[in-house]
């Protein structure tokens, strides 16, 4: 009898409260991780750029800068690819209704981009049902 062919991965779990201090423990998972598995110069970008991204809305839009609250952040490492997942403990938001960051009315605002952002530069990315979690597949 052959062993099943079963690919298993690692994974690595942060809990953060609620304050940007916490981003410097999140940063240094992301090198952490793109160091050990040689993660490309740009897809180190994409992924510091977008977990950032996502943290800060966890952490200003989900929870309200709760400190007492936490932002859970995964990192599932597979053989080509790393799977993050950002969830808050806020109620959550619809991100199928949020306004065009390139229209032109909405080009000069200072902020309304993060979720553009985080569609264009991860690979993948899907909010689950209530939109208080992000999963973001990028290729290594």
């Amino acid at each position: 009898m052959e062993p099943a062919n079963v690919q298993t991965g690692e994974l690595y779990t942060l809990q953060l409260p609620s304050k940007y201090e916490s981003i410097t423990l999140l940063e240094n998972l992301i090198e952490a991780i793109a160091d050990k598995y040689q993660v490309s110069e740009d897809t180190f970008a994409n992924m510091m750029t977008c977990l950032n991204e996502a943290f800060i809305n966890a952490i200003v839009h989900g929870n309200k800068l709760d400190a007492n609250k936490l932002v859970i952040v995964n990192a599932d490492v597979e053989h080509k690819r790393i799977v993050w997942t950002i969830t808050d403990e806020g109620p959550g938001f619809n991100y199928n209704d949020l306004p065009d960051p390139t229209a032109p009315d909405r080009l000069e605002e200072l902020t309304g981009r993060g979720v553009f952002i985080l569609k264009h530069l991860a690979d993948q990315c899907i909010f689950n049902a209530s939109g208080n979690e992000v999963e973001l597949h990028f290729k290594i």
